[in-house]
């Protein structure tokens, strides 16, 4: 199979040398379609692999019709150059698929192959019978498998006519690169293709009347033809082309140097108005918004939304964050984030009778770190409460409750958390949510709750 492909190589780079370094006239292939039908052959392939090549041939081993599957494939070529073309093919077929780890279909099913190929041609498309060898790539789909291989192969093409159409046979070897997908096969085809397109017709370039010879003509006899002069009836001076020295709007600028040569206006501005093009009653050079009509506050510009949440900065209370207008400009807090909170404060666990923070509940208090870190949650804050059962002295509890919330604050400070954001407060055994007689009612009370409030 190497000393094939090498031939094939050698082939291919002789064949472009030859088409690139000598100068021949125009035989490219006109863009083409063909119909071809096919063989295609896995037994043979199987068999030179297991003993060889001349084995094969010197047994008479070579798989016999019986052993092959037709199909049928469509190619499109194009000339490249006059030894080179390209081209597509498209074949269908069913077969049973002998994989090369020994799986084999039981059934029949439909095997499509796409490559794509250079067709090298040791003659041109001017004569009948035009030989060429051939390479490329492909990609193959059998069921669910997607497989790709190297296509290699040879044949010759015989021309009907002055070349519109041709009848062509070609034997073609699939070298598998996905082996898992694919396997070795040999394609018999014989095709009929016809041109697309119809052959350009050079057509005779007619040889230009000559000129005419045209006298120079001067109108208004101020030494500048007519060809020339600007002003053809009205005499003039060369430095205006023919024409008088101009002052169009009359304002003793002259057009040269006035920027608005029909409008009068002043020296100050080079001939123009004293401006103010947005017409807010600011004068350009004073308006840095010369185009937008604004106010005198904002220096002619419009009063800007810093943050393009469709509330103005007079008016928005978080100018520099995107907000909403419901909420004065800033952003809302969801109730998504609201549940996201309340969720990770179920999962804040102490030391017991200590306001020590154990590391499982690491996970839920970073989670709330992330949220407030989150971009446009900059004007969200976090107020912790503790609270206690009734177990033990009142006092004692509020002051746990107090150390737990101020743990909790810590720890988000310690992430980086701004501490204007945070206020951190004990209630002791105020507010109970569960029923202080039972045991699970008092590991109920035993909490910190966080939540989300807006600062400003």
């Amino acid at each position: 199979m190497k000393k094939i492909f090498l031939l094939l190589v050698v082939i291919s780079m002789a064949a472009t040398t030859f088409a690139q370094t000598t100068p021949k006239p125009d035989y490219k292939k006109r863009p083409t379609l063909s119909v071809n039908f096919f063989l295609k052959d896995f037994e043979t392939p199987d068999r030179v692999g297991t003993t060889s090549l001349s084995s094969v041939l010197g047994k008479n081993q070579w798989a016999k019709l019986s052993e092959m599957y037709p199909g049928i494939g469509i190619t499109y070529l194009k000339g490249l150059f006059n030894h080179i073309d390209f081209a597509s093919n498209l074949r269908g077929s069913f077969v049973k698929y002998p994989f090369l780890n020994g799986e084999k279909s039981t059934t029949e099913k439909l095997l499509l192959e796409l490559d794509a190929t250079a067709r090298l041609k040791l003659l041109t498309d001017k004569y009948a019978f035009v030989p060429y060898v051939s390479g490329g790539v492909g990609a193959s789909l059998y069921g669910s498998k997607l497989g790709a291989y190297l296509p290699f192969g040879g044949g010759f093409q015989v021309n009907l006519g002055d070349g519109d159409a041709f009848i062509f046979t070609d034997v073609t070897l699939h070298v598998p690169v996905t082996h898992k997908t694919s396997n070795y096969n040999l394609n018999y085809s014989l095709g009929i293709a016809g041109a697309l397109t119809d052959k350009k017709v050079v057509k005779p370039v007619e040889a230009p009347m000559p000129p005419k010879k045209v006298e120079p003509v001067d109108t208004d006899k101020d030494g500048i033809v007519d060809s020339l002069d600007k002003c053809p009836t009205v005499p003039g001076v060369p430095k205006y082309h023919g024409c008088p020295i101009p002052d169009t709007d009359g304002d003793g600028i002259n057009d040269e140097e006035d920027k608005c040569p029909t409008v009068k206006g002043v020296a100050k501005y080079k001939g123009c108005p004293i401006p103010d093009t947005d017409k807010d009653g600011i004068n350009d050079e004073e308006d840095k918004c010369p185009t937008v009509p604004g106010l005198a506050r904002y220096q002619g510009c419009p009063i800007p939304d810093t943050d393009g949440d469709g509330v103005n900065d007079e008016e928005d209370k978080c100018p520099t964050i995107a907000g909403h207008a419901s909420n004065h400009g800033c952003p809302i807090i969801t109730e998504e984030k609201k549940k996201k909170v309340e969720l990770a404060a179920k999962d804040i666990f102490f030391a017991t009778g200590k306001y020590t923070i154990l590391s499982k509940s690491y996970k839920s208090l970073d989670t709330v770190v992330a949220l407030l870190k989150e971009s446009g949650n900059e004007t969200i804050g976090l107020e912790i409460s503790g609270y206690t059962d009734n177990v033990g002295n009142a006092n004692s509890n509020l002051k746990l409750s107090q150390a737990r919330a101020n743990a909790v604050l810590a720890y988000f400070k310690k992430k980086g958390i701004d501490a204007k954001r945070l206020s951190a407060k004990g209630y002791g055994q105020e507010n109970p949510i569960g029923d202080n007689k039972t045991a699970a009612g008092r590991a109920m009370n035993r909490r910190v709750e966080m939540k989300l409030i807006e600062i400003k």
